[in-house]
């Protein structure tokens, strides 16, 4: 009886990785791939999103993006790549997170850059993200003073919020865009 209570307690721990991918890079790749190792995630989704609240609009497409994101993510199986702004038409993180928490066996990790973490505090709701998951901070090259000083580095930390120190992948979709 208590195996079977466990097992209905358990939770399957997924990764979420938001953002344009505009394009996606190995820097994507990488912390997805430590993230899965350092909280045992059973499954990562790279949620793209038409356009950034914060930032202009891409003029990529969204197929193409969608292309970019399988191309670098090639036979790895715990990678999926989802568009779900027309499922839950929205591009807010928190309904995202609201969206996937109906499937009450999900523990949910959100993973960012550090250079996110600096302006995390003017996100839709960013609280309630941080209550409704765990979030994951991936040191970021240049960014590392600047979000440790962050106002939601300093409200959240230790409560959901973990600072990782990475192996910097030193490459963004911004420098990329301009090569």
């Amino acid at each position: 009886m208590e195996k079977q209570e466990n097992k209905l307690n358990y939770k399957n721990k997924i990764g979420i990785l938001g953002g344009s991918f505009n394009p996606a890079h190995k820097g994507h790749l990488a912390i997805s791939k430590k993230a899965a190792k350092l909280f045992k995630l059973k499954k990562i989704i790279w949620a793209i999103t038409k356009k950034n609240p914060l930032k202009k609009k891409s003029n990529t497409s969204i197929k193409d993006r969608l292309k970019g994101c399988k191309k670098i993510i090639g036979s790895n199986t715990l990678i999926k790549v989802k568009f779900y702004e027309k499922i839950i038409k929205s591009n807010r993180t928190i309904n995202l997170i609201n969206y996937l928490n109906k499937n009450k066996r999900y523990e949910i990790y959100f993973l960012m850059g550090a250079d996110n973490l600096i302006n995390f505090h003017k996100w839709h709701q960013w609280k309630k993200i941080s209550q409704r998951s765990n979030i994951i901070v991936f040191d970021r090259y240049g960014y590392k003073k600047k979000s440790l000083n962050s106002i939601s580095f300093k409200r959240l930390n230790g409560k959901n919020l973990k600072f990782i120190k990475f192996d910097k992948v030193n490459i963004s979709s911004s420098q990329l865009r301009k090569i």
